[in-house]
């Protein structure tokens, strides 16, 4: 993957890098577990917004730096009377993820907590590697969680698993992030780079116009908020549009169809 001119406007706590119509982001402070501090909250929440009027991007793949964490959540060290936030940073990057037009993967390259399971949880997809652990200590430290990332924990595991991380404080090894629907897919570490690669590039290959419409649908309907009749507009884009047309001469010509997004 080659550096862009966006790259470049950002800090080093966060890499971003580009391969045709596939962004990755790598949290990139392993020394501090990849910690959030406001800052990195404001910058990555901004970045992903920017992309997000880039209709050519089809999947934003996120990771950690380093082999230990994936991110261990809002960095709160400085924080002071500013706790807790009027304009929450996390809660704006994990919507800006949950937005995203096209489909996200977060890659977990190792163990989460905090914030940072509320961060993958935004994500479309999740994919986590044997040895890994997660837990969300806020109630330990007299915190309240915030309610975006509560209500967002409950559509993804449900409440009693929602309960016994945020309530109870249980720590999850991978196999039962796995259990509870956390992880959509768990491999062993060997295997994780290859794995990621051949699921994000299976998921570029897809209709972008197709996966945009019906990621929108499902999420609105797991908020409780769809509006059918602007979906259905989704549905007739996607009749009238090239790639349908390239759909149908793929089934035809009995080849893999090249979708240009139109």
């Amino acid at each position: 993957m080659g550096r862009s001119k966006l790259e470049n406007d950002m800090s080093e706590a966060l890499l971003v890098d580009r391969a045709a119509s596939v962004v990755k982001l790598t949290l990139n402070r392993p020394e501090k577990h990849n910690a959030l501090d406001v800052p990195t909250m404001c910058d990555v929440a901004e970045v992903i917004e920017r992309l997000a009027e880039d209709r050519a991007i089809r999947v934003l793949v996120l990771t950690g730096a380093g082999g230990r964490s994936f991110c261990s959540g809002a960095d709160l060290s400085g924080v002071g009377d500013q706790w807790p936030w009027d304009d929450d940073p996390l809660s704006r990057l994990s919507n800006a993820l949950e937005h995203f037009p096209g489909a996200t993967v977060c890659a977990l390259n190792g163990s989460v907590y905090g914030g940072g399971t509320d961060v993958a949880m935004a994500c479309d997809f999740r994919i986590g590697q044997t040895g890994q652990r997660m837990f969300i200590p806020p109630a330990r430290f007299g915190i309240h969680y915030q309610i975006s990332g509560l209500r967002r924990a409950v559509g993804r595991i449900g409440l009693g698993p929602a309960k016994r991380l945020y309530l109870a404080g249980e720590t999850f090894d991978a196999s039962e992030m796995k259990r509870v629907g956390f992880l959509d897919h768990l491999v062993e570490p060997a295997e994780f780079d290859a794995f990621v690669a051949g699921y994000v590039a299976e998921i570029a290959g897809m209709a972008p116009l197709a996966v945009r419409g019906m990621k929108s649908v499902l999420n609105a309907v797991a908020r409780g908020d769809l509006d059918e009749e602007k979906a259905l507009l989704g549905v007739h884009a996607c009749i009238d549009s090239e790639d349908f047309k390239e759909g149908q001469r793929a089934i035809a010509e009995r080849r893999k169809p090249v979708f240009q997004g139109r």
